[in-house]
């Protein structure tokens, strides 16, 4: 029997389009899927004159199922929305895409309202007759394309027609791997977290990296990259920088979050951008797999990570009032996700508030960012260069709160051109002095502070940031673009606010945000805090002389096993939460959270500190001989960190 076409709706458009397709194919109509579903249909075609979130709900239901593809069209505010095509075997659905486009929009949190109501609208008051006769026609010739060529334009996509002036657009939607409707998440489990070290070939010589950037160009910008449906709806790019630096938003419920790229070119930069936001976007919460463990740590610790040695905030810090964190209650059950840890060379159970953001988690007990992240071509080198940023952070922080007078680097001294031409190029078109001192900690792994110094009377004072990498220029090259995306971009907001960041200088738990804690440092008065580094009577030292000769490897697996071996001599365990999800394996592209416990954290907002436990800020600096002695908590700099 010929397979038919139901079409289920009410309105012009339904009955504009039952007209035109009855005259070519066998259609069947009925007001509602509820009635049934005819055995001889192919296709369940939904229109309506408004958008109808409960049919549509019901359609889901209903036709996933039965395995039968689905498409709706329908008007909202003025403007004609058809699609997806909704194919029961795959990811991606109706809930996905009105997600995507409502989080996309201005008006978020009402569209998040109207989408919890799940109220039904019947005629939309902009559904014009034009634009209804455009819909019907677009909606007809799809249909003909996969009646009789088994194609569709509409599968994960959206026609979006604006009723005003009848131009169409086609739009992406990536599924989420959570939804409701469409999610097939497998649970987290031990074996899923094994991890075996494959062969990652790099991209050329110099190299840390298995894929270049520019091959997935194309990918990046189609599939993440929408002003209406995106995981990334903008992009905007900043031309008085001194490199190209450029921003993509990622739309959250919450509200907007920038996310920067820093390269010498604005299509790279825009990519790396791009990479960075689906970093962010992994770490937020599982996407890959979903949580399946709920208990206290007292009946998990033969299998899992004592939260303790990962720091945790003092005493003090738990009793304020307003304290967004509960201290940690070893009878208290949590949420665990499973994790691999190189030293043990087994699975290892790890609080997803550890492995993922902590803010707004109910059984958070400390702050966590996205500290340890990190995107890769591989799984091997989203770990190498996780690995990398608790470095980076680590030696930072260890630096500040210890006030360990580094060794300056003469910058002169690096024989890689494009740094020099990098630091000059900050200070002739920046007005900016760079100092980079050798923050290199007892694992040896090339790391650096760098501060860059206002020669102008205007603008931001001090700039300061950080970099670690196996290739010490590429270490100092990550900072400068850290340093030179601060430069000119916030000096009139210093100006403005200057009583604000005065009064911060006084009282260090009024830096909250993560931008205050540079613009503090902007200030000349905060200049003092920061004279154990530049005011200094020590030689300066070389590339050569502060950093060993690194062996060139061509396969990126055996600069990560140099550094899994570094951290176990030092009886260092590296812990790696897998956070890959379905949006970035489709292009194969890895994300993964690395924990270090007892390597320092960064935090921001300055009552969010967290050190107990973490007993390397006491005793590395004896280790390395900037001390004597072994440090005490009271001794440790008890202003806000200057990082960026």
């Amino acid at each position: 029997m010929e397979r038919c076409i139901l079409l289920v709706g009410e309105g012009m458009i339904a009955d504009d389009v039952s007209k035109q397709l009855s005259g070519r194919y066998r259609v069947l109509r009925q007001p509602d899927v509820k009635a049934g579903i005819p055995g001889e249909t192919g296709l369940v075609l939904i229109v309506h004159d408004a958008w109808r979130p409960s049919v549509y709900h019901e359609a889901e239901a209903i036709l996933r199922p039965a395995g039968i593809p689905w498409l709706r069209g329908f008007v909202s505010f003025g403007e004609g929305v058809i699609g997806p095509l909704v194919c029961p075997e795959d990811a991606g659905c109706s809930s996905c895409a009105d997600m995507r486009r409502f989080i996309t929009g201005p008006d978020s949190t009402e569209m998040r309202m109207l989408m919890q109501q799940n109220r039904d609208f019947h005629r939309d008051p902009w559904a014009s007759q034009a634009g209804c006769r455009h819909m019907v026609r677009l909606i007809c010739t799809e249909i003909k394309n996969m009646m009789e060529n088994g194609r569709s334009r509409l599968k994960n996509k959206l026609w979006l027609i604006n009723f005003k002036t009848l131009d169409c657009s086609l739009h992406s939607v990536m599924p989420e791997p959570l939804c409701e409707v469409c999610g097939r998440l497998p649970d987290d489990t031990a074996e899923s977290a094994l991890i075996s070290l494959k062969p990652a070939p790099k991209t050329g010589p110099g190299s840390y990296r298995t894929r270049r950037t520019d091959d997935l160009q194309d990918v990046l910008r189609q599939e993440y990259l929408d002003p209406r449906t995106g995981i990334f709806n903008g992009k905007l790019f900043d031309a008085i920088l001194p490199f190209a630096d450029m921003i993509v938003n990622m739309p959250l419920w919450i509200g907007s979050e920038g996310v920067g790229g820093r390269s010498h070119s604005y299509e790279e930069s825009e990519l790396t951008a791009i990479l960075e936001g689906l970093e962010r976007y992994s770490g937020i919460e599982p996407r890959g797999k979903r949580t399946a463990i709920y208990d206290c740590y007292r009946n998990l610790k033969d299998q899992a990570l004592d939260p303790r040695t990962a720091g945790l905030h003092d005493e003090e810090q738990y009793k304020q009032p307003d304290f967004p964190f509960k201290p940690f209650d070893p009878n208290r059950p949590l949420d665990w996700v499973w994790g691999y840890s190189f030293m043990q060379k087994r699975p290892i159970l790890v609080p997803e508030s550890l492995a993922y953001y902590s803010l707004g988690r109910e059984d958070s007990f400390v702050y966590e960012t996205s500290n340890g992240c990190a995107l890769g071509g591989t799984l091997e080198e989203a770990i190498f260069h996780a690995i990398l940023e608790v470095v980076e952070r680590d030696s930072f922080l260890l630096t500040w709160f210890a006030r360990l007078p580094l060794r300056q680097i003469e910058l002169h001294s690096c024989e890689d051109e494009e740094l020099r031409l990098m630091i000059e190029r900050v200070r002739a078109v920046a007005g900016y002095d760079l100092y980079v001192f050798n923050s290199t900690m007892e694992h040896g792994i090339p790391s650096i502070w760098a501060i860059a110094k206002n020669r102008k009377q205007h603008g931001l004072n001090l700039i300061c940031s950080a970099g670690a990498h196996p290739d010490p220029s590429k270490a100092v090259k990550s900072a400068l673009h850290e340093l030179a995306g601060m430069m000119f971009k916030h000096d009139a907001k210093l100006e403005a606010e200057r009583d604000k960041y005065e009064e911060m200088l006084h009282n260090p738990f009024l830096v909250r945000e993560m931008e205050e804690h540079s613009l503090l440092y902007g200030l000349p008065e905060a200049e003092e805090r920061l004279r154990f580094l530049l005011e200094q009577n020590q030689p300066l030292t070389t590339f050569q002389e502060a950093f060993k000769q690194k062996t060139n490897n061509l396969d990126l697996k055996k600069d990560l096993e140099e550094l899994l071996e570094t951290f176990r001599r030092l009886n260092l365990e590296v812990i790696v939460v897998d956070q890959t999800s379905p949006v970035t394996k489709r292009n194969g592209l890895y994300c993964v959270k690395v924990l270090i416990p007892g390597m320092l954290p960064m935090t921001f907002g300055h009552r969010l500190t967290r050190l107990t436990g973490l007993e390397r800020v006491l005793t590395v600096p004896a280790k390395l001989g900037y001390r004597k002695e072994t440090l005490t908590f009271d001794e440790l700099n008890q202003h806000p960190h200057p990082f960026p």
